[in-house]
């Protein structure tokens, strides 16, 4: 495959901008952690829209860091919700890759993991496993939920997450795939798998598709 050059020297010079949409991005719900065992956000509630007003929905989450009552090792995860949060099992298949650099280098990896992929589950889908829970440690990336109201399509999201490990290592992880149902979702729940979210905030924004 051909590697494309860029030869733009900078920002003002760039001419194919255009399809990035300016505006088309709107901040709708921010959560902020104080030792919660979970943040969540339901269509309805709270000022959270979470339905047919935007086709692509975003969720940004900065430096969520776990409680140390557990020490190292939680999960951070999600899921999702098709009665506005009364049962969060929705059933969901998926993928999972991980990029990994030691921090006294001594070991990198970039690999499928498997054991952390879903298949038909109702059960929570891990952002992140083995997380450090010292002081500087936490999570911080971002998930697209797209056209989260239909009753005709599956659900599908993508999600890329930074964290350190317990190792200590920085773990990039990207997650990939679907809610396997024609309700519409309506709540997502976000937490780690023990202990709560000591610190860290959660952004919802919605975006327009013109």
């Amino acid at each position: 495959m051909a590697l494309v050059k860029y030869n733009n020297n900078s920002i003002s010079a760039v001419t194919s901008a255009a399809s990035i949409p300016s505006g088309a991005m709107t901040h709708i719900k921010t959560l902020t952690a104080s030792s919660s065992s979970t943040l969540s956000f339901v269509n309805g509630s709270s000022d959270v829209v979470l339905d047919s007003t935007y086709p692509i929905y975003k969720f940004v989450w900065i430096n969520c860091h776990p409680s140390q009552q557990s020490g190292d090792g939680e999960e951070f995860q999600f899921n999702l919700s098709a009665d506005t949060g009364s049962n969060y099992n929705v059933t969901k298949t998926s993928t999972y890759f991980i990029a990994t650099h030691a921090e006294n280098d001594g070991s990198t990896s970039f690999s499928y993991t498997d054991g952390h992929d879903l298949a038909q589950s109702t059960g929570v889908q891990k952002v992140s496993v083995d997380n450090d829970a010292d002081d500087d440690a936490s999570n911080s990336g971002s998930m697209f939920l797209f056209n989260p109201s239909s009753t005709t399509f599956v659900k599908h999201y993508i999600v890329e997450n930074n964290y350190m490990h317990s190792s200590p290592l920085t773990i990039n992880t990207h997650i990939a795939g679907y809610a396997n149902t024609t309700s519409a979702i309506d709540a997502i729940k976000f937490e780690f798998s023990a202990g709560t979210i000591q610190s860290g905030t959660i952004k919802l924004y919605g975006i327009k598709d013109s």
